[in-house]
């Protein structure tokens, strides 16, 4: 037999479950009371709008009588509408007020409310409730609500004169920290330091909140001091941003917020996060929401607030929709376009801006296609010699002697002799330093398949210069025996040519592949580097390799291939423990040997 009816919730059900789970943190129940009071003034302004009232949310602590209250001077409420409002569990008085009162231009009218769960959250930490109301209708009468489990609850004759509300929460034992002044502040100002309404601390003559905070201003109307000092105040961080960009839209969403760019430590490696805190009409949702900024904004700095959030029940997360990804898209497009308008109108900043901002950038390449399709042609590159220069401007200057090919250093100091043979031949040498340019290089590489990128010690190829025919060469295969017996690798690849700083003895080089394979093996762990594949390149011009070939088989003269050994790893990247203190120990011996023969 067919029936209809209507699915009942019953509070002994529903309560536990708003305590225990709805929100993430306690101390959110501070900004939903406070939220409420915010909307209930935003409701009297809207539905009296004639009255002559200073608003204001006040937080009073009374630790002898265990008592936390909130008082606001909104639009109250009437016994009828306490028995609809309070006494039905998510029964939303705000999308009841608005079908009333609302507007197309402002359909929610500045408030916050919208499930009608947010009162009930003060039982997380409270044994008793009681609710003092007077609605701001000249023939309403006073209301007292009272409950002491959020199920049970009586309705009295209240005693305000004034039309708001006070809410008092008599603290459970456990949660008595909340009555101490310097966690009520640090509470509030962490939820509710921009709420849109003045909110008072128990006597406190100046309200803990900005009403009007930065981000809600015209960009053309903000200083550069003003946007430094929000960013010292919001962030604590007394080191002033590089530069910042403020987001001002309405359509097709209504997004505002600032978004700082500070320094980056160069050692990043890929893990490191900003703050960025999302607020939702004013009022702090949380930091780093991940569905709304994308991972790599995560290193900036900013405040971003929607109001049209498509938040869940408990404010704290959002419900993953398509509205999101939009939001998502248009911030990072927002953060790209800021970007490349530096690089086409401020190159010159920019290229000051490039070595702090340059891991963030090459990061969100990564990560994110859009922002590497906006940014592609604004990337640069650090040479050697301190210009910069595009991936473009690069191949064009060196079309001719290494057609697309990118040589590059990561440490202009260790690798300088590699480095001064290709600058001697008009070859720029970029200077990729961070740990992020392990992966950097091989995504650029995919980008752009007909580009190679080689570190100045990964090969001889142009560093080769013309034999002198006079010249006697040295015995390649007498040299290449010394250097496997002093290393003991019989399968050491040893080549003898000439190079064109005669002054350097050798190179130990490294295939690219091979290399990088194994610094991001000791980046990130894991046992994935493939085995080594040095080559030794001994420099027929110079006059120690000439002079060792001359030399008989001893231990003397394997000494010194190891020294020539090493010393050619030094000029490629730091000895481990073992092999420096090896080369010590032989340098002390070498001199030692060097002066008995003086003597």
């Amino acid at each position: 037999m067919a029936s209809s009816g209507s699915i009942s919730i019953h509070a002994q059900n529903i309560m536990p479950i708003i305590k225990k789970w709805l929100y993430s943190d306690k101390d959110i129940f501070i900004r939903e009371l406070v939220a409420n009071g915010c909307d209930a003034i935003a409701k009297r302004k809207i539905a009296d709008p004639g009255a002559e009232v200073e608003y204001r949310v006040t937080v009073e602590a009374d630790e002898a009588a265990g008592e936390l209250r909130f008082i606001d001077n909104g639009i109250g409420m009437t016994a009828e509408e306490v028995e609809k409002y309070i006494n039905q569990v998510a029964f939303s008085g705000a999308e009841e007020f608005l079908k009333q009162y609302g507007d197309e231009k402002n359909p929610k009218g500045g408030i916050i409310g919208h499930f009608g769960l947010g009162f009930y959250s003060a039982f997380m930490v409270a044994d008793k409730v009681t609710i003092d109301t007077l609605s701001f209708h000249e023939d309403a009468a006073s209301v007292r609500w009272t409950s002491e489990d959020g199920m049970r609850y009586e309705i009295d004759e209240g005693s305000r004169d004034l039309p708001g509300t006070t809410i008092t929460l008599h603290l459970a034992e456990a949660e008595h920290e909340f009555l101490h002044e310097h966690t009520l502040r640090e509470t509030l100002e962490k939820y509710c330091a921009f709420m849109a309404v003045p909110i008072f601390l128990g006597k406190g003559e100046q309200p803990i909140n900005d009403t009007n905070p930065l981000w809600l201003k015209n960009p053309s109307d903000c200083t550069d001091e003003e946007y430094k000092a929000f960013y010292t105040k919001v962030f604590h961080d007394f080191e002033p941003p590089l530069f910042y960009v403020h987001l001002n839209v309405d359509y097709p969403f209504n997004l505002k917020g600032i978004l700082y760019f500070p320094k980056l430590r160069q050692d990043f490696g890929g893990v490191a996060e900003g703050q960025i805190k999302m607020f939702s009409g004013q009022v702090f949702v949380a930091d780093n929401i991940k569905e709304v900024i994308p991972e790599f904004l995560t290193l900036l700095k900013g405040v971003i607030d929607c109001p049209d959030l498509p938040l869940n029940v408990s404010r704290s997360f959002l419900q993953n929709d398509g509205y999101v990804k939009k939001l998502s898209a248009y911030i990072t497009r927002k953060v790209a376009d800021k970007l490349t308008g530096l690089f086409n109108t401020e190159r010159e900043n920019y290229q000051k801006y490039w070595d702090d901002i340059n891991p963030f950038i090459k990061y969100g390449c990564m990560k994110d296609e859009s922002f590497y399709e906006r940014m592609k042609d604004a990337l640069l590159f650090k040479l050697t010699d301190g210009t910069y220069v595009t991936l473009a401007q690069y191949l064009e200057a060196n079309r001719e002697k290494a057609e697309n090919k990118v040589f590059y250093a990561t440490d202009a100091t260790l690798q300088a002799a590699a480095i001064a043979m290709y600058t001697s031949q008009g070859i720029g040498v970029a200077l990729l330093n961070s740990l992020i340019d392990v992966n950097y290089i091989s995504f650029l590489e995919f980008k752009n398949s007909d580009v190679k990128f080689s570190r100045v010690d990964a090969g001889v190829d142009g560093l080769t210069a013309d034999a002198d025919a006079a010249q006697e060469q040295p015995d390649a295969g007498k040299l290449t025996a010394f250097f496997r017996d002093a290393l003991g690798d019989d399968k050491l690849d040893v080549t003898v040519t000439a190079l064109r700083d005669e002054a350097l003895p050798a190179m130990v080089t490294e295939d690219e592949q091979a290399r990088r394979f194994k610094d991001m093996s000791r980046i990130y762990g894991g046992n994935f580097a493939m085995p080594a594949q040095c080559k030794l390149t001994l420099n027929s011009r110079s006059p120690v390799v000439a002079a060792l070939a001359k030399r008989e088989a001893n231990e003397e003269t394997l000494e010194i291939c190891r020294q020539v050994f090493d010393l050619a790893q030094m000029a490629r990247e730091p000895l481990e423990a073992q092999a420096l203190s090896a080369f010590i120990a032989r340098s002390n011996k070498l001199l030692s040997m060097l002066l008995s023969r003086d003597a």
